[in-house]
């Protein structure tokens, strides 16, 4: 009965209505000055957040104590608890007002006990608490998730997180610690004012970068993405300045090599795909050392182990991995200089033909769209490879299956029909039989709703002026080859019509000359012409 006793109080507080004179008395109350409010949009007490960072300095860091009683810690010069008492600022520029708990976000529910536990295991009296290694890693991984937020970063930065994660990954040999500390500064990272504070933190770049030699592979997955985000980023050239040592490159080609752990692959992956794709300043310093070193060989290696993987496991974890080194591939095949590497190689050329034969595309839709661009490529700098194709209907009939994964890409659209018009201009060169041609016809004609389904979307805008122009052009082709099938099977003439699709509003003659082609087909199969 006690529980309810002292419960009716509160709930006859809840029922009670404001009156109107408290109403006029609340309304009149001063506001806080300016200057002592938080200027900063966060659901956080930012007093929480330079907490959290306080607690994070490294209890087995050598510290001093100067004239004025200041404790400084050894690792990292300037680095004390002082100066974040006084960098412990809002944007605004007023010092946290005393941390209230009323209004601090619970993090999770017994959060509170484990720092309580934390904070009594070593405590320096007046210059902040040191922690345990298991309530550093409770700490730190609540500063790993805020670290996200753009708003929540800019004020760690500005409160010294940088300079006391340098520290702790400098003296720790726990490897969690240098996982989670690693991800705290990628978080940051991928914001613009933490980054240039992390350029211009002195060494940070260049320990980060050493990190690489680390035998632990949460931790390289890590610096893996950091090393990513930084190469993506308006600070790319010092990335790339401090990564250009051939010790640091090979050992990068050596990881993604000789991994055995996925998430690790996908991640070293991503980076050399970020080389690849990089500016023309960063390319320039990393490309030229990296294909020296077999960047090339190894992204076909690696392409032919997740090929092999997928028409053995179909193991939906390494799709990302396929996805990514294809993407590489690809990139670099249109890159001048480079691009012979690629395009000449023959177990390449067939790898990505299996992958655009491979019946289930739905698993892997993203990977065959880049797969058709990498052969449009290819066959544009070898077009004597084309002819080898001519012959492979489940290529055809693989290609025109990936038409319906093109619908939002115009490049990959474009390759498709450039493809297909280079096959189909191979027939009149080619000897065929009657059977073989009997098969590319009906091949066309199980395929005619994709391929009309992608004209009638060129004609209704689907594509920009520039994709539509250059559908034209490709279908205009197409037709033209169309043409010349015809003329080994039958009388048919479509040059006529033809001549006339010259401009993107005459895409539906397109369609209308497709589908008479496609009633000759139906009109011959039970003919002798077959």
């Amino acid at each position: 009965m006690a529980p309810a006793t002292k419960s009716a109080p509160l709930q006859h507080q809840e029922e009670e209505e404001p009156q109107p004179q408290d109403l006029v008395a609340l309304s009149h109350n001063p506001s806080a000055p300016p200057d002592e409010l938080f200027d900063i949009s966060t659901t956080v007490d930012p007093s929480y957040v330079i907490s959290l960072i306080r607690k994070l300095l490294p209890a087995n860091a050598g510290y001093n104590h100067n004239s004025r009683g200041d404790v400084s810690c050894g690792p990292v010069q300037g680095l004390n608890v002082d100066d974040m008492e006084k960098s412990a600022l809002t944007p605004s520029g007023v010092p946290p007002p005393s941390t209230d708990t009323s209004e601090i976000m619970e993090i999770n529910d017994d959060f509170n006990e484990d720092a309580s536990h934390g904070e009594n295991e070593a405590e320096q009296p007046g210059h902040g608490v040191l922690v345990g290694e298991g309530a550093w890693e409770e700490y730190g991984c609540v500063l790993w998730d805020l670290s996200a937020s753009k708003t929540h970063a800019e004020l760690m930065v500005q409160n010294l997180v940088l300079e006391v994660l340098l520290a702790n990954l400098m003296v720790s040999q726990s490897v969690r610690t240098k996982e989670i500390g690693l991800g705290i500064i990628g978080n940051l990272a991928c914001h613009e004012v933490p980054m240039k504070h992390i350029v211009s933190t002195n060494g940070l770049i260049e320990f980060i970068v050493d990190q690489m030699f680390l035998d632990d592979a949460q931790c390289l997955c890590e610096v893996c993405r950091l090393l990513t985000v930084g190469l993506q980023s308006s600070e790319s050239v010092t990335w790339a300045e401090a990564l250009q040592s051939e010790h640091y490159l090979t050992h990068i080609l050596w990881i993604a090599e000789n991994s055995l752990n996925t998430q690790l692959i996908e991640k070293s992956a991503e980076l050399l795909l970020a080389i690849v794709e990089s500016s023309q300043d960063v390319a320039h310093i990393l490309l030229p050392p990296l294909m020296k070193l077999g960047l090339a060989s190894l992204l076909i290696n690696l392409l032919d182990i997740e090929i092999s993987k997928l028409m053995s496991e179909r193991a939906p974890e390494r799709y990302p991995i396929l996805d990514v080194v294809l993407r590489a591939i690809e990139a670099l095949s249109v890159i001048d200089g480079h691009s012979q590497d690629i395009c000449l190689d023959k177990d390449l050329f067939q790898l990505v033909c299996a992958l655009v034969k491979f019946p289930d595309k739905v698993e892997v839709a993203n990977s065959c769209v880049t797969a058709v661009v990498l052969v449009a490529n290819i066959l544009s700098d070898v077009p004597t490879l084309a002819s080898e194709l001519s012959h492979d209907m489940l290529f055809l009939q693989g290609l025109l299956d990936v038409f319906p994964f093109t619908a939002d890409e115009s490049e990959a659209r474009s390759a498709l029909w450039n493809i297909i018009a280079r096959l189909l201009v191979r027939v009149p060169e080619n000897e065929m039989s009657s059977s073989t041609l009997q098969k590319y016809v009906l091949v066309l004609v199980s395929k005619s709703d994709v391929i009309e389904d992608d004209l009638l979307d060129c004609q209704l805008g689907g594509l920009g002026l520039k994709a539509r122009t250059t559908a034209v052009s490709c279908s205009v082709n197409f037709l033209l080859n169309l043409q010349l099938i015809c003329n080994k099977v039958g009388s048919l003439n479509l040059i006529p019509a033809i001549s006339k699709v010259n401009t993107v509003s005459h895409l539906n003659s397109c369609l209308a000359i497709y589908s008479v082609f496609l009633y000759y087909c139906y009109s011959l199969e039970g003919s002798s012409v077959f």
